[in-house]
Parts: structure tokens; C-alpha cells; sequence
């Protein structure tokens, strides 16, 4: 009886176990096609946004190519297309290079355009690499015409720990402390910057040159002396996918010119 009972017993588990697997089959099944629409969308998306920058990337490329062979018009209107890229670190460089052309004609209005340029290309990007870049060339466009507040205002966010730029931003306010008389406070600024480890040689170099101008007393000359070493080649092509070229850490670089 006992062998009777427990073989009943495994045939009702046996029932119970084959209606559950038919009523869980479904949901089985449905996750299975969501898994799957979600892997491919996500693949989808991905060679998307690889087509939307290899896009861009070319554009940028020809734009260089225009400009260097002259064609400023048809290296601006290049620009300008990878401006409305979907590819924000694109989108940031050609922002930068339309901001560049603008400051090269040094009319007021132009230099005004070039501003807020440079503000939309740190708003577009994707790191602080691009965005402190275009934020510390925003504050050289407006450096000797702008208020020392909004200059300031600009600056001292750029040269807090952890910022690539931040040797490069404390240079450009000693230079600006210099232009509103404030010379005490320009040779501190550049004092800090003869002593930072971090700074590259170059910059250390101007720092003790101005430091030594000013306590011989030719202070005026050193403002002229530093805008002119303040220097950064144009943001060069970046590989799809990259880090771009050009807009390498501080340790590597010169400050970008107010291009």
C-alpha cells in the first residue's frame, strides 16, 4: 500500500510541475523576445551614434583640409554642419573653430559671436578636457576688454584641483590682475605658479620671467609678454570613438590661444 500511495503522489507532482510549466512557458518566452529587443536596440543605438560620428569626424577633417588650404568660407560652413552633429565632442571642436574664425577678424561684434561660441562649445562637452578648453579661450576673447569681475568670473572655477587647465587659468588672471593694476596680487599668482610641480616648464619659465620683470619694476611689459607665450595649436581631428588629438592633459600643453 505504501508503494501504492507514493506512487500516486509522485504522479500528482508530476501533473502539478507539467500544468505550471505550461502556464510559465508564456512568460518564459516573453522575456526571452524582450532580451533579445533589447540587445539589438541597444546594438542598433551603438551603430547609430558610430555613423554620427564617423559622419562628423569627416566633416571636421575636410573643414581642416578647407581651412588649411585657404578656404575659409567653405571650412566655416563645414564647421557649421558638425556644429549640429549629434557627436558632442565633435560638436564642441567645430563650435571652438567657428568661435576661432570669428575672434581672427577682431571686430567687437565679431569677438562678441566668438564669446558665445565658445560658451555654446563648453555647454556641448562631453568632459572637462573640451569644456575647460573652450571656457578658458571664452576668457581670453574678452581679457583685455571685459570687466576683471566677469573675467575672474570665468577663470577661478577653471583653476580648482582636478581641472586640466587650471595652471593655464591662474596664468591668464595673473595677467589680467596685472591689467587692472593689481600687481601685488599678479606676482603672487605667478610665484604659485614658479613653485607648482605640476606645471609644465614652459609656464614655470614665464612665471619667474614676470616675477623677476615686476620687482625690477617693468611690470607694464609683462602683460603684453604673456598673452604672447599663452599659446595651443587648433583642436586637431579626433579618432572615432576617441580622445581628441590636441587637447592633450596640462602636464603636455600650453594654455589655448584666443583663437
Amino acid at each position: 500500500m505504501t508503494d501504492l500511495f507514493e506512487e500516486v503522489e509522485e504522479q500528482l507532482r508530476s501533473d502539478r510541475y507539467r500544468t505550471l510549466a505550461r502556464r510559465a512557458w508564456p512568460w518564459v518566452l516573453a522575456l526571452a523576445a524582450a532580451a533579445l529587443a533589447i540587445a539589438l536596440g541597444v546594438w542598433a543605438w551603438q551603430q547609430y551614434q558610430q555613423q554620427i560620428t564617423d559622419k562628423a569626424s569627416e566633416q571636421y577633417a575636410a573643414a581642416l583640409s578647407a581651412q588649411a588650404q585657404g578656404d575659409s568660407a567653405a571650412a566655416e560652413k563645414l564647421w557649421g554642419e558638425t556644429a549640429k552633429s549629434g557627436s558632442k565632442a565633435y560638436k564642441s571642436l567645430a563650435l571652438m573653430q567657428l568661435g576661432g574664425l570669428k575672434i581672427a577678424s577682431s571686430k567687437p561684434e565679431d569677438v562678441k559671436a566668438a564669446v558665445a561660441l565658445f560658451d555654446q562649445a563648453a555647454a556641448a562637452s562631453p568632459d572637462d578636457l573640451l569644456g575647460d578648453a573652450a571656457r578658458l579661450k571664452s576668457a581670453f576673447a574678452i581679457l583685455d576688454t571685459a570687466p576683471f569681475s566677469e573675467v575672474e568670473g570665468r577663470l577661478s572655477p577653471l583653476m580648482k584641483d582636478g581641472h586640466p587647465y587650471r595652471v593655464q587659468a591662474r596664468e591668464a588672471l595673473a595677467f589680467a590682475k596685472l591689467m587692472k593694476g593689481d600687481t601685488a596680487g599678479a606676482r603672487g599668482d605667478f610665484v604659485v605658479i614658479s613653485q607648482s610641480l605640476d606645471a609644465p616648464d614652459t609656464a614655470r619659465q614665464r612665471a619667474k620671467a614676470a616675477v623677476d620683470l615686476i620687482d625690477t619694476g617693468s611690470a607694464k611689459a609683462v602683460p603684453a609678454a604673456v598673452k604672447a607665450a599663452l599659446s595651443l595649436p587648433p583642436p586637431m581631428i579626433v579618432a572615432p570613438g576617441g580622445v581628441p588629438m590636441g587637447l592633450a592633459p596640462q602636464s603636455q600643453m600650453q594654455a589655448p590661444a584666443p583663437q
